[in-house]
């Protein structure tokens, strides 16, 4: 079974991606400028900027959360961890606090813990573009593996609607 790459970064955290970006950008700019003058700021800032993309995007990179057949494994730019899949008691597909659907793992341990793997604006139509068929293959993907893994998952009404009419994804069913 592949490995399925999932994972929601939290604004918080992107917020703290984006502040290294500038900031990287912001050094390469002003070092460029302290070593060639001040006639090479343009270059300087242009240099600093493509630098400071380039570490932010590392960053969004390797936040990842992958599911694979022996374990979840969690990881951030500055730490990882791995979670058994004994641990998941259950996923659900519901709203989240900005209306948004989330797909999330409840999981068990000494803190009870909830592991978001999707979140995705509400589905109002067929797939249109690159964004909507990856996630629908995100979906699926995930889907497949915690049926194989028979770990029930709840999906509110009107998700489960939408997904089946408009990406065409069966509502899970009892095994």
């Amino acid at each position: 079974m592949a490995v399925v790459r999932a994972g929601v970064v939290p604004a918080g955290r992107s917020l703290f991606y984006c502040l290294i970006g500038a900031l990287v950008t912001t050094g390469v700019a002003g070092l460029a400028v302290a070593m060639f003058g001040a006639n090479r700021v343009f270059t300087g800032l242009l240099v600093g900027a493509v630098a400071g993309i380039a570490a932010g995007a590392m960053l969004f990179v390797r936040d990842v959360v992958e599911l694979a057949e022996p374990a979840i494994h969690v990881r951030t730019p500055f730490r990882s961890a791995t979670v058994p899949w004994d641990r998941v008691v259950a996923g659900r597909f519901t709203l989240d606090e900005r209306g948004r659907w989330a797909l999330a793992l409840d999981l068990t341990g000494d803190t009870a813990d909830e592991l978001v793997l999707l979140s995705i604006p509400p589905v109002l139509g067929p797939v249109a573009g690159a964004y909507n068929m990856r996630k629908r293959e995100q979906v699926r993907e995930i889907r497949e593996l915690l049926r194989a893994k028979r770990i029930p998952i709840t999906v509110l009404p009107e998700i489960a609607g939408a997904l089946n009419q408009h990406w065409q994804i069966a509502p899970p069913t009892a095994r």
